[in-house]
Formats: C-alpha cells, structure tokens, sequence
C-alpha cells in the first residue's frame, strides 16, 4: 500500500507541475496592470486548466496524507520545483542555468534519502 501512496504522491507533484506550467501559459504576458491581469486570467482556458489540476491534486493529496507520515510525503513536494523547472525550460522556454540544475540535484538526493529510508 506504501508503493501506491507514493506512486500518487508523485502524480500531485506532477499535477501541480502541470497546474504552474498551464497557468504561466495561459497568462502569457498578463494584463498592463493587477485588475488587467485578473481579467486575462479569468478568461484563459489555460489559467482555468491550471486551476483543475491544482484541485484534482488537492483532492489526490488527501488521500496520500491518509496513507503516509505527513514527513515522508510533504517533502515529496519538493520534487515539483524540479519538473517546473525542467518543463519551463523545455516547454516555456525560460532560461537554463547549471546552478538550478545544482539546487535540483540536491532536492532529488535528498528525495530519494527520505524515500530509502521509508522502505525500511
């Protein structure tokens, strides 16, 4: 049952990857002030995408937090910063940097210490 929270726990991070990268997308280069912007979000198929998948994750996560500690499953979150950033440069073409790719690999070594140490 363990392999399968985590194995979900994975799809909310993909999903709240997704929901960013959908969100940045539909904004583009947003409204020329806060109230434009808001206008821009509210009628972007894409912000809208964005925001089911921040739902559908929420709801997912409940189930994850039912089923693993809250300190095993929350720092799988982190793993989020890694695909956004990884799909941003790929997707949205924003700009690539060997000192993210640092940071990344830090976070995916400290994941994976947190999940060896939740199979034992």
């Amino acid at each position: 049952m363990k392999a399968v929270a985590l194995s979900l726990a994975l799809v909310c991070v993909l999903l709240s990857s997704a929901a960013q990268l959908a969100m940045k997308r539909g904004l583009g280069a947003g409204g020329a002030d806060v109230a434009g912007t808001y206008v821009h979000a509210f009628t972007s198929p894409m912000v809208w995408l964005g925001l089911f998948c921040y739902g559908a994750s929420a709801v997912l996560w409940l189930w994850v937090l039912s089923r693993l500690d809250v300190s095993l499953a929350y720092p799988l979150v982190s793993l989020g910063f890694v695909v956004t950033m990884l799909l941003g440069v790929l997707w949205l073409g924003e700009p690539f940097s060997w000192a993210r790719v640092a940071g990344c690999t830090l976070i995916v070594i400290g994941v994976t210490l947190l999940a060896l140490d939740a199979r034992t």
